[in-house]
C-alpha cells in the first residue's frame, strides 16, 4: 500500500540528509590558493554529497567559525532594491532582481581612532561582500560609539587586541599604520590611495598588496597588486597588516540556479538565441556563431577591449598590469 512505501522511503532519506556534509576536502584545487601561509589554515571547504542534482557539484565554504546571531543594528542600513533600474525605471543592468533581503553593514574604512586599543568581539558574515567582517569594541568609548565594523584579515580571531596609529606598531595581524612603517616584502590589505580618504585597495576576499620599495620615489611607496600592477602610494596612507579573510571564496560552486536567484541574479539569455531585433548576435538559420565578436545588446564588446585613454597620464603607475603579465608569460616560456 502507499503508506507502506512512504514508511520505507523515510528512513533512507533521513539517513542521507544526516550524511549531507562530508569531511572537509583539501584537494579540490590542483594547486593551493596563492597568498600567505595562513590562508589554508584559517579556511575549510566542504564538498556536499550528491543526494540531489543541486548538491552534486556544490562546494561550500565552511562558516562554522562565524557569528550565528544578527548584526549590530545601529551599524547597518536598509537596502532598497533597484532590480537594475535607474531613476527613470529603465533597466540599466540586466539580469538583476529578487534575492534575499539584506542590510548594508557600514564598514570603518578610515580606522581614524588612533592610539587606542580595540578588542575583536566576533567575526561575522557579510552578504554584501566576499570578505568576512570583524566587530571591534573600543573600551575607552561608551554606548554605540564603542563598536565599529572592519574588513577582517586572515587569522584574526575574537579576543585579539589591535590598534591604529601613525607611529610604528608591532607587525600583528589587524594592526593599522602608515606604509612608511611596513617592511619590504610584507603583505598588507585595506590600503588608502590618499591619506585620510579611507581604504580603497585590497578589500576583496583573499586579496593583499606586497611592499616592494620605499626609496624609489620621494614620499611614495612602491607596492604590487595581485594583478601584477605596480604603483606608487603615499607613505602616509594607512594600511592593515595581513591579507583579507575568506581566501577560498573563489573556488565555491553554487550548485544550482536557485542559489543564484537568492543572490539577486536572474536568468541570462544568450544573444545568439535571440532574434535580430533583440540582439546584434541574434538571428540566422539554425545554430549560428553570431557573426561578430561577442557583445552586449548595445554592441559593447563583451570579452575585453582597451579602456585606458592614451592621452590620460598615469604617473603613479610604475608598471601596468598588462606589462607585468606579459613579463610573467615570457619568463615561463624561457624567452
Amino acid at each position: 500500500p502507499p503508506s507502506m512505501r512512504t514508511a520505507l522511503r523515510w528512513p533512507l532519506s533521513l539517513r542521507g540528509f544526516a550524511r549531507n556534509f562530508s569531511t572537509p576536502m583539501e584537494n579540490l584545487t590542483r594547486k593551493p590558493p596563492s597568498g600567505p601561509a595562513s590562508s589554508i589554515e584559517t579556511a575549510k571547504v566542504r564538498k556536499l554529497r550528491p543526494l540531489t542534482p543541486g548538491t552534486r557539484h556544490q562546494v561550500r565554504i565552511d562558516r562554522s567559525h562565524l557569528w550565528k546571531g544578527r548584526p549590530m543594528m545601529h551599524l547597518t542600513e536598509a537596502i532598497r532594491k533597484k532590480a537594475g533600474r535607474n531613476n527613470q525605471g529603465r533597466i540599466c543592468v540586466r539580469h538583476r532582481g529578487g534575492g534575499a533581503r539584506r542590510r548594508f553593514r557600514m564598514i570603518d574604512y578610515k580606522r581614524d581612532i588612533f592610539d587606542q586599543p580595540a578588542i575583536v568581539e566576533r567575526i561575522e558574515y557579510d552578504p554584501n561582500r566576499s570578505a568576512e567582517i570583524a566587530l571591534l569594541r573600543y573600551p575607552h568609548l561608551e554606548g554605540d560609539d564603542a563598536y565599529k565594523y572592519i574588513i577582517a584579515p586572515q587569522a584574526l580571531a575574537p579576543g585579539d587586541e589591535i590598534m591604529t596609529s601613525m607611529d610604528e606598531l608591532k607587525l600583528k595581524i589587524g594592526n593599522c599604520m602608515p606604509l612608511r612603517h611596513i617592511p619590504l616584502g610584507q603583505d598588507v590589505c585595506c590600503v588608502e590611495l590618499e591619506p585620510g580618504k579611507g581604504a580603497q585597495l585590497g578589500r576583496s576576499a583573499g586579496t593583499y598588496l606586497t611592499m616592494l620599495d620605499k626609496q624609489m620615489k620621494d614620499g611614495y611607496a612602491l607596492v604590487q597588486q595581485q594583478s601584477g600592477e605596480k604603483r606608487f602610494i603615499p607613505l602616509d596612507s594607512l594600511c592593515t597588516v595581513g591579507a583579507v579573510s575568506n581566501p577560498l571564496h573563489k573556488i565555491r560552486k553554487l550548485g544550482k540556479a536557485g542559489r543564484k536567484r537568492h543572490l539577486g541574479r536572474r536568468p541570462h539569455v544568450r544573444g545568439v538565441a535571440m532574434n535580430p531585433v533583440d540582439h546584434p548576435m541574434g538571428g540566422g538559420e539554425g545554430r549560428s556563431a553570431g557573426g561578430r565578436p561577442s557583445c552586449s545588446p548595445t554592441g559593447v564588446i563583451a570579452k575585453g577591449f582597451k579602456t585606458r585613454k592614451k592621452n590620460k597620464p598615469a604617473p603613479l603607475v610604475y608598471e601596468s598590469r598588462k606589462a607585468a603579465q606579459t613579463a610573467i608569460k615570457l619568463a615561463k616560456r624561457g624567452d
